[in-house]
């Protein structure tokens, strides 16, 4: 409505001013056979003022710009051989094509040239100092609300076009924070629930009272990735670091990995977005360790120093001459690094050479212990050759 509106509000002032220079046509001494020339004049200029007033207008090519403000220059002139001063108002609809189709500085230059140019009809027609200023203030005035209107115009439907982009833009923020929650809460669920099955079926011959404690994990791990897809709808849920340190612990053992839990009582004080953070960290290593490596050691440390948390998953599974996940496999680290540098952390990786065909690989995720300031860390915190993470990195 509001872009219909500055659009018609344009048309009228053009029509405005048409009427007035057709009122000058009709009141003006000439042929009877020149009026029907007059009239094509004036219904070619309103044409072609409503192309240049177009919103699209200044981003046409070079050459059709010049070819229509020429065609527009040769009809703005040439009736002042017939009707002179009577035909002045339309200088003012040059005068405002250029300002809307040439650089600014040519534009206000060749602006003033035209509405300067009405000085020469003035002058044959023998008019005084007050209509000669007249004649020239009214061009100029005639011009400068055409492209105010013209411009205002362009700007509505820039901003309706700004609106229907912004709306596009969250429903695709939407669906990447969708898509991104869903890999990162279900993922180690679902590899949980997979692994812990796999454990249930040798256990079954072998120990039933075992098999049957396994099953009620894979229920509790079940009934919690449920949980997860119904509330990831409404945003991703606050995690808490301490429970997941149990679940990971208890994942890792049934899996056959020797896990050594290193946390300070501290880590219970962690603000929810920060543990929130840590949580999904620790879920993404764990899942990536159980899938992508052939870890038998595990160590999970959580520590407080100064004013940052730092949480360090290592294993000795990292193969040697393992790639980067296939295109569509998954985007967990992508995803961490965005989490962790959204709360003012960073997130580092670390390849340490093995003996055998393994190497020690190392995930470090470091967030802020207060929500409104960031840590401020360096390098050389980290022992070691340690580097932010990039999506070239193999994963462990």
């Amino acid at each position: 409505m509001a872009a219909r509106t500055a659009r018609g509000i344009l048309i009228a002032s053009l029509l405005c001013f048409l009427v007035i220079t057709l009122l000058n046509i009709l009141s003006a001494p000439h042929d009877a056979y020149d009026l029907p020339l007059l009239l094509t004049c004036l219904l070619l200029l309103f044409v072609l003022q409503l192309v240049h007033s177009a919103p699209s207008a200044a981003a046409a090519p070079t050459r059709t710009k010049m070819l229509t403000l020429a065609a527009q220059g040769v009809l703005t002139y040439l009736p002042f051989v017939w009707l002179g001063v009577f035909w002045g108002a339309m200088a003012g609809f040059f005068a405002a094509s250029l300002l809307l189709l040439l650089p600014p500085r040519a534009g206000w230059t060749l602006y003033g040239l035209t509405v300067l140019s009405l000085l020469i009809p003035a002058t044959v027609d023998g008019r005084g100092a007050v209509d000669t200023f007249y004649m020239c203030q009214s061009t100029a005035l005639t011009g400068l609300v055409i492209y105010g209107l013209s411009r205002l115009t362009s700007l509505v439907d820039q901003l309706h076009r700004a609106r229907a982009d912004l709306a596009r833009l969250a429903v695709s923020n939407e669906q990447l924070r969708f898509a991104r929650d869903l890999h990162d809460l279900l993922g180690y669920s679902l590899s949980a629930v997979s692994l812990k099955n796999e454990l249930i079926r040798r256990l079954i011959p072998t120990n039933p009272y075992r098999a049957c404690e396994e099953v009620d994990e894979v229920l509790v791990i079940s009934r919690q990735a449920l949980a997860d897809v119904r509330r990831v709808a409404t945003g991703y849920r606050e995690m808490s670091l301490r429970s997941e340190l149990t679940s990971a612990e208890s994942v890792l053992a049934a899996a056959g990995v020797s896990v050594t839990v290193d946390v300070e009582e501290a880590i219970e004080h962690l603000p929810p977005a920060t543990s929130t953070v840590l949580a999904t960290v620790l879920r993404e290593g764990v899942t990536n360790l159980l899938r992508h490596s052939k870890a038998s050691y595990c160590l999970i440390s959580a520590r407080i120093e100064e004013d940052f948390a730092r949480l360090t998953i290592a294993n000795d599974g990292l193969v040697l001459g393992h790639h980067p996940p296939a295109q569509h496999s998954g985007s967990g680290l992508g995803n961490l690094e965005r989490r962790v540098e959204d709360i003012g952390g960073r997130l580092l990786v670390r390849r340490i050479p093995g003996a055998g065909d393994t190497d020690e690989f190392r995930l470090i995720a470091e967030a802020p212990v207060r929500e409104a300031k960031a840590p401020n860390l360096d390098a050389g915190d980290i022992a070691g050759e340690e580097r932010p993470y990039d999506r070239t990195d193999s994963v462990a």
